[in-house]
């Protein structure tokens, strides 16, 4: 008996379907075809990726699979349990760590961990054989609140809550988005362990390297199923949606602008009580350059962006940005660059016509001119048919080419990117990093976070952070060079695993 059955299953969320593409893409009607006649099986203790696209309905087949959403039509068994007449046996029965971990940030570790016991049953003691190799790690920190963890340290959290109630079945929707190269190995080589007591893994991951991780994979695409079968065979046929041409590198910026530093920073240091997060770090960024600062989750990047762009003071040390003074002159600052989040930073609620005026509205940008770059804007996205669509129904690359096409509104001299990219298949990032190449030959300082270490091949120049401070500084063929490593995953694995602090 296999461990998974799927059979010709289908889900539409918002009523019928007439036109299944144009409503896929979420652009009129409101009708979304999730699933269209689904079908595959998984072997017991067999490693299974179901991987695709943005919105290619992997994360509604997860929610089927574990009874928390209804198919309405075809069946679908869980170690040969109905996931609809039987939810309560497949509940026993599964484990499941979705997106953004599902932790209780204001919980503590400790909290966290027996309040998903309890929801299954079951206590922690109970159940800590099942979790001892993963939870024994981050024990130490049991009173420490999730939200003040590492992105790793919470992934291990959420693992071992996923398998406090030892289920036989583990269900992991792209559990690695938003945390660095390092953890995510760290997390694979947990889940070959698992597998070697009888464990069911299917896994969803945007990265390649995780893709190949599994012995078999489903590729999904608009909620249709189009090839099962080995990694390599797979990625192979489908290699134009996962292995898109590569974007050749050009020369950023002007060469007179280039020799203008926009940000610099000189022995700059945050400490929180006994804690320095940055540890003195100095370096410039040049007019137009695409600058790269990397760091496992915890060196303490994020602290240093929020320094940059005026959200937090610094200990000592100093910097400026445009010009102005992170100390003296934040607010100034803060007009003079753009930002975007991994979360896009639109309103869900608002229409892409909206979105754009409001984030100008923001910038003090005159109407007038709000009108005629939001009328250009428009035309050069191909978004002018649908200015009046809410933003919230638009499809995941739309929505990160209007977020990052709005932090540039207003030609800021520079832009910060804080892993734009996280969860995007491939395809998408692509087309993502066009737009930031075109921005650099505008003269917009670029400076981007990411944990895509394909994307730090594309930058001028790199920093990696180890530990609070700056560990490495240069291109990327002279970082390969001074650490004899072959790409920039491997520059990147080699400095982080320096780390010590916690």
């Amino acid at each position: 008996m296999n461990a998974i059955e799927v059979s010709h299953i289908s889900k539409t969320y918002g009523g019928k379907v007439t036109t299944p593409l144009h409503h896929r893409e979420g652009l009129g009607g409101g009708s979304v075809r999730a699933l269209d006649d689904v079908s595959f099986s998984v072997s017991k203790g067999e490693v299974f990726g179901l991987i695709g696209p943005d919105g290619a309905g992997k994360t509604t087949m997860f929610r089927i699979l574990c009874s928390l959403l209804l198919p309405e039509t075809g069946t679908a068994a869980v170690d040969g349990f109905d996931v609809v007449s039987q939810m309560r046996e497949v509940r026993c029965r599964v484990g499941y760590m979705p997106g953004k971990f599902s932790l209780y940030q204001d919980l503590t570790v400790e909290e966290n961990l027996k309040f998903f016991a309890t929801l299954f049953g079951t206590t922690v003691e109970a159940g800590y054989d099942s979790i001892r190799a993963i939870y024994s790690q981050i024990e130490r920190f049991r009173d420490r609140k999730a939200g003040a963890l590492s992105g790793g340290m919470k992934q291990k959290l959420a693992l071992s809550c996923a398998l406090v109630h030892s289920p036989s079945v583990l269900f992991l929707d792209e559990p690695t988005t938003g945390v660095d190269p390092v953890s995510r190995k760290e997390l694979w080589e947990m889940l070959l362990s698992l597998k070697e007591r009888g464990i069911t893994i299917v896994a969803s991951t945007p990265y390649l390297d995780e893709v190949r991780c599994c012995e078999r994979v489903a590729f999904l695409d608009h909620g249709r199923i189009r090839g099962v079968g080995t990694p390599d065979a797979i990625l192979d046929e489908f290699r134009d949606i996962f292995n898109p041409p590569g974007i050749e590198k050009a020369v950023t910026g002007s060469q007179h602008t280039r020799q203008e530093n926009v940000i610099e920073v000189e022995h700059l240091v945050k400490a929180f009580g006994t804690f320095h997060a940055v540890d003195d770090i100095s370096f410039s960024v040049r007019r137009g350059e695409i600058f790269g600062f990397l760091g496992a989750n915890g060196a303490g990047k994020t602290t240093a962006m929020h320094m940059l762009t005026g959200l937090n003071q610094p200990t000592s040390g100093t910097g400026t940005v445009c010009g102005f003074d992170i100390r003296t002159q934040h607010e100034q600052i803060k007009k003079h660059i753009g930002y975007m989040s991994q979360r896009f930073s639109l309103y869900e609620d608002l229409t892409v016509a909206e979105n754009i005026r409001l984030f100008a509205g923001i910038y003090g940008m005159k109407d007038e001119e709000i009108r005629e770059k939001t009328d250009e804007l428009l035309r050069r996205l191909q978004f002018t048919d649908h200015k009046d669509t809410l933003v919230r129904s638009l499809p995941l690359g739309w929505k990160q080419k209007l977020a990052f096409s709005v932090s540039i509104f207003h030609e800021p001299g520079v832009v910060f990117l804080d892993e734009p990219t996280g969860g995007v298949d491939p395809a998408t990032r692509r087309q993502f990093w066009e737009l930031i190449y075109d921005a650099a030959r505008r003269g917009i300082t670029v400076f981007v976070t990411t944990h895509y270490m394909d994307e730090a091949e594309y930058c001028d120049r790199i920093s990696i952070m180890v530990d609070g401070k700056i560990s490495a500084l240069g291109t990327p063929d002279e970082l390969k060079a001074r650490f004899r490593q072959p790409d920039m995953d491997h520059v990147f694995t080699y400095l982080a695993r320096q780390a010590k602090r916690d």
